[in-house]
């Protein structure tokens, strides 16, 4: 009797076990997926982290080898209010989208047209880098500057 006892407790330990294990096998499926997903996220997230870096570092470069309105090419320049707006009329442009190409306000423009007011050394220097431009080119970057903003 005692080895029937032995083997009925046997044998409904092993169905238990044999039933925990069905219960949970999907469980464990998914635990499983979720942490191959969670490392491939990590491994994403480390790419995209070196990318940022390396773009954060080439834009740096770019601004520092940028011209910033030198010494010597700003030295004979000089500031012509009928000059701001002859280039205005020869681009074709309003006061306000000449202001975003320099950038400055619509008022501002007409300000320094009227020589009611003078522009800083840094506008003086976006102003002769508008001087160059042509018509096509001003109306590109208008653009440009319009998908960004």
């Amino acid at each position: 009797m005692p080895n029937l006892a032995a083997t009925l407790k046997e044998e409904i330990r092993r169905l238990a076990k044999k039933e925990i294990n069905a219960q949970t096998a999907a469980t464990k499926q998914a635990v499983a997926q979720q942490r191959k997903e969670i490392a491939a996220l990590k491994r994403q997230l480390k790419e995209q982290e070196k990318k940022i870096k390396f773009l954060e570092a080439q834009e740096q470069k770019r601004l520092k080898e940028q011209p910033k309105a030198d010494d010597e090419a700003m030295e004979g320049v000089r500031f012509s209010a009928r000059s701001v707006k002859a280039q205005r009329k020869r681009l074709g442009l309003s006061a306000s989208d000449y202001g975003k190409l320099v950038g400055v306000s619509q008022l501002t423009i007409y300000n320094w047209e009227q020589e009611k007011s003078r522009p800083s050394e840094a506008k003086l220097a976006a102003l002769v880098a508008v001087r160059g431009i042509t018509k096509r080119e001003a109306l590109a970057k208008l653009e440009a500057l319009k998908a960004n903003g």
